[in-house]
C-alpha cells in the first residue's frame, strides 16, 4: 500500500502487485492447408471453469524473455520452437499490477516436452486460425491475451 498524490485530488491509498512479467505464445503449425494454433483448455480457479487460451506463463525475475518463452512452450504444449517472433507487449491488468506480457509467435515446432507445473492440468487443442479469429471477434474466446495474440498473428501473417 502506498500513498498517491495527484495534482488535483487529495492523497489516497493504492496497492498494486509487483510482477516480473509474463509471456504468451502463439504456437503456429502449417498442416498442409490452413494454419493452426495449439490452444489450451485449462481450468482457471478464479473463473471456476475450463477456458480456451494460448499457452502463457510467468517469467522469473531475472529470466531472459526468450528463455521463458521457450520453457513455457515446452511445459504447456510439449513442443520447442525453432523460431520465436516478437509480436509486441501488453499490460494485462494495469489497474492492479505492473505486469508486462510479451507475445511471441512460435513456429517450426518440434516435440521436446518439459514436465508441466504441478498445479496445471492442460489439454492441448489444435485449432484452425480462421476459426480462432471468428471466436476472438464474436466473444467465444474471452481471454484477453488470446484475443490479442490471435489477431496480431493474423496481422503478422498478412504482411
Amino acid at each position: 500500500m502506498e500513498t498517491v498524490v495527484l495534482p488535483n485530488t487529495p492523497p489516497f491509498e493504492r496497492a498494486y502487485i509487483e510482477h516480473p512479467g509474463a509471456v504468451a505464445l502463439i504456437p503456429l503449425r502449417q498442416t498442409g492447408g490452413e494454419p493452426e494454433i495449439l490452444m489450451l483448455r485449462q481450468y482457471r480457479r478464479a473463473l471456476d471453469q475450463i477456458i480456451l487460451e494460448l499457452p502463457a506463463g510467468t517469467r522469473g525475475w531475472e529470466e531472459d524473455w526468450l528463455a521463458c518463452a521457450q520453457r513455457e512452450l515446452q511445459e504447456e504444449t510439449g513442443f520447442r520452437a525453432k523460431s520465436l517472433t516478437f509480436l509486441g507487449e501488453v499490460w494485462p491488468a494495469p489497474g492492479v499490477s505492473n505486469e508486462l506480457m510479451r507475445l511471441y509467435l512460435a513456429t517450426e515446432l518440434q516435440p521436446d516436452p518439459l514436465p508441466q507445473d504441478v498445479d496445471e492440468e492442460i489439454e492441448l487443442q489444435p485449432m484452425r486460425l480462421s476459426e480462432l479469429a471468428a471466436m476472438a471477434r464474436d466473444g467465444r474466446i474471452r481471454d484477453a491475451k488470446s484475443i490479442i495474440g490471435i489477431l496480431r498473428t493474423i496481422e503478422y501473417l498478412q504482411q
